[in-house]
């Protein structure tokens, strides 16, 4: 399939390097601010873990700056700019925003397709934010970010896939020399200097990006819906719910705590309709024996919980599995160093400016 859909991807990747060329002469502009914006992206679609790294840049800096993030909001029914309230949905804003405005209640959540608009919204509040984290804005570039943390997955790393359609990259692998930070996510927790060394020959960097390790950190289950009972000390049967890109490492886990799991697994950004609330409800209802749960994402439990048919599975034990990432130990600055070294050093005086992107 890949040789077949070869031609096509390279009249995609043609497509891509003429609008990257004509961002990088000026012939298309993009704007900037004398704020500090960090843009956290991927190459490829889904899966590279920008929700924790998002969650993880909001707990470092909250307590220093007033931190806004500005999403897209993908497949959300809205359109335009709209800020997260107590009133909001994920059909709203979307399922990734929303899991941030619950996770994060002092953090000002927006989205905006058009994510210029959307930061000239956010510094033009009354109290606007002192820095802005893009989720998702790699290839927005029409926003230029002060700084770009580039995400690859350990297990598919852009330097391995290819193009639309014959791969799962939406630009080109030269793109991530536009990163300032290149992260690899879902490492395994020990990580060997061998390994390492293997990934930083494969990933290439030049002189002036910085490498990272991250690595998937679980914590314990999380009640979700009207039982509010810790989850069983000994777990025979576990069905995993899920609508998320890539949920290889959370089945790797949770299989390791029970002695049958069951998966089910829908695609990224699911809405659940009455069938599918049905349908779990009778495959837990299925499972034989005692001390069975459902467990899904925090993620999948924002959309959940906005299913009007979700009072089927409230009275079922049903958990979130609450996740965070961790950073191994660098041999130059850290992670957290080179983050709070960008913000103090560009402190927002809310001008704007246009001109060439930065390569």
């Amino acid at each position: 399939m890949k040789i077949l859909l070869y031609p096509f991807a390279l009249l995609y990747h043609i497509a891509v390097f003429i609008r990257n060329l004509m961002f990088d002469w000026g012939l298309l502009k993009s704007v900037g601010y004398e704020i500090p914006i960090i843009c956290v992206g991927n190459l490829n679609v889904g899966g590279s873990g920008k929700t924790p790294t998002i969650e993880y840049l909001i707990r470092l800096l909250q307590t220093r700056q007033q931190v806004a993030v500005l999403s897209r909001g993908y497949k959300r029914k809205t359109k335009g700019f709209k800020l997260a309230d107590a009133q909001s949905t994920s059909s709203d804003i979307g399922d990734e925003p929303m899991q941030y405005f619950k996770n994060h209640p002092n953090a000002i959540i927006a989205v905006d397709e058009k994510r210029v608009r959307g930061v000239q919204q956010l510094l033009s509040a009354e109290k606007p934010p002192e820095v802005v984290l893009l989720d998702d804005g790699f290839q927005h570039r029409e926003l230029r970010a002060g700084l770009n943390i580039l995400l690859t997955d350990y297990h598919n790393l852009y330097t391995k896939d290819y193009l639309l359609p014959a791969g799962r990259l939406r630009d080109s692998r030269s793109s991530a020399k536009r990163a300032n930070i290149i992260v690899v996510t879902k490492t395994p927790i020990v990580l060997s200097p061998f390994v390492e060394k293997e990934l930083l020959e494969e990933l290439k960097p030049t002189v002036n990006q910085s490498v990272y390790f991250s690595y998937i950190k679980y914590s314990r289950l999380i009640p979700f819906g009207d039982h509010q009972n810790k989850a069983p000390q000994h777990v025979s049967s576990i069905l995993l719910v899920t609508g998320i890109a890539n949920p290889y490492p959370l089945v790797e886990h949770l299989s390791g705590k029970c002695n049958e799991l069951f998966h089910k697994e829908f695609p990224d950004h699911h809405r659940f309709s009455e069938k599918d609330i049905f349908g779990l409800q009778k495959r837990f209802l299925d499972i034989i024996g005692k001390n069975k749960i459902i467990v899904t994402t925090m993620k999948d439990a924002v959309r959940l919980a906005d299913s009007p048919y979700f009072s089927h599975l409230k009275d079922l034990p049903l958990y979130i599995q609450p996740m965070e990432i961790g950073f191994h130990a660098s041999k130059h600055k850290s992670f957290d160093e080179y983050i709070l070294e960008y913000v103090r050093e560009n402190k927002p005086n809310q001008k704007i400016y246009t001109g060439k992107s930065k390569t």
